[in-house]
């Protein structure tokens, strides 16, 4: 990953010569030299084989293969580029463009409408850099079942914590735990490494019940320091299909110096299954238990209302995806005006995740959403530095 913008190689994508030669003009204004071209999405894959390429700037609608096939054939390669997107369509299929890009699980940095300018330019390159932004580059490759067996015997788990604030008292209230495996070979791997391969394998109980002990550890000397937040975790449908899961919960909080009050269990809601009827038991006992329950990626599955209504979730993460631009996309606003609206209504702590800008915290804290995660308040980190950023954070957190 680079560190300045000079040293990034960029692959521009566009059938249109004029707008390639701009966009070539742009980028050495930002000092980047390392510039190569392909007219369509075909000549682009032919370009990045055998090529070292950190970001591909890519327009939509082109002859041949167009922007939206490109995507689907850059998902199935092993070594992926960041992306920007570029056209001179309307927003919504500019919009729809990027969500393909998320859910294909590409680096999609952004969304540039033509004619491209610099300043938005720079700004979505910047985030490439790891020392501006604080972010790691997660090699794709994912383990073996093998592997991950390994791994559970070893005790290899790692987790990583962010911060969740609470908006009005500008606070810490929480913080998300985050799988990570440190490979000596290929590097920093995320979850999309572990989760989707543990749950093909029949693997996801061993692993959850693995980071949850991790979780509740830390937790236990968190509060040994005493330091007294809630602590999430996020939880796979999979878990949801096991009677002793809230037992297991609340005996591993309590061994380790934690309660149960202190625990949230993040459940995506695309995950959710139709089949409702155990999940639904084993979630109420956790909440009967004092486990708090998260509804995750609100507004990215199919059936919100319905399980929001059968439930009894406490808290309701606002996907980035209505986050993202919300304070000047009015369609962005519109969902997160109507997210906020209804966690308030059923009585849930609405949170944001994704936060990265201030315009966007200023937003949130207009709309009366309670609590903020993201960029913008604190990258991911160890739990070791946790109480070395609070005590920073509480120095300079009347300047947000």
């Amino acid at each position: 990953m680079s560190n300045t913008l000079s040293d990034l190689d960029i692959l521009i994508v566009d059938d249109d010569a004029f707008l390639i030669n701009l966009t070539k003009r742009i980028l050495k204004q930002l000092g980047i030299e390392d510039v190569r071209e392909a007219d369509d999405g075909a000549a682009a894959l032919a370009r990045l084989d055998g090529a070292k390429v950190d970001v591909v700037i890519c327009d939509l609608n082109m002859p041949g293969m167009d922007g939206f096939e490109f995507l689907r054939h850059l998902a199935d390669r092993e070594a992926q580029p960041a992306v920007i997107l570029l056209s001179g369509e309307d927003k919504a299929i500019l919009k729809t463009a990027e969500q393909l890009g998320q859910a294909y699980k590409l680096r999609i940095l952004g969304a540039l409408a033509k004619p491209i300018k610099i300043e938005p330019l720079k700004d979505l390159l910047d985030t490439v850099d790891v020392g501006a932004t604080g972010r790691s580059a997660f090699t794709f490759e994912q383990l073996t079942p093998d592997e991950i067996r390994e791994g559970l015997k070893n005790d290899s788990v790692r987790l990583v914590y962010q911060p969740k604030v609470a908006v009005a008292e500008r606070r810490l209230i929480g913080v998300e735990s985050l799988v990570r495996r440190q490979d000596p070979e290929r590097g920093l791997m995320g979850p999309g490494a572990l989760i989707p391969v543990a749950e093909e394998a029949g693997l996801i109980n061993d692993l959850t019940d693995a980071i949850f002990k991790v979780a509740m550890m830390q937790s236990g000397a968190w509060v040994a320091e005493g330091l007294g937040f809630k602590v999430s975790v996020n939880v796979s449908v999979e878990n949801l299909d096991q009677f002793y899961f809230p037992d297991f919960v609340v005996d591993t909080a309590a061994s380790e110096g934690a309660s149960p009050s202190s625990v949230i269990l993040e459940v995506t809601e695309s995950q959710i299954m139709a089949d409702i009827l155990k999940p639904l038991e084993i979630l109420t006992r956790l909440r009967m238990k004092g486990v708090g329950l998260s509804i995750d990626d609100y507004g990215t599955g199919a059936s919100s209302m319905q399980h929001l209504k059968r439930i009894p979730f406490t808290e309701l993460k606002i996907d980035r995806e209505f986050v993202d631009g919300a304070p000047h996309d009015d369609e962005a606003r519109a969902m997160l005006i109507s997210s906020v609206g209804l966690g308030k209504g059923l009585g849930l702590t609405t949170v944001a995740e994704g936060v990265e800008t201030q315009d966007e915290w200023d937003l949130i804290a207009e709309l009366g959403v309670d609590v903020v995660q993201g960029y913008f308040v604190a990258k991911l980190m160890p739990g070791e530095e946790i109480s070395d950023w609070l005590e920073n954070y509480m120095a300079t957190a009347s300047a947000l």
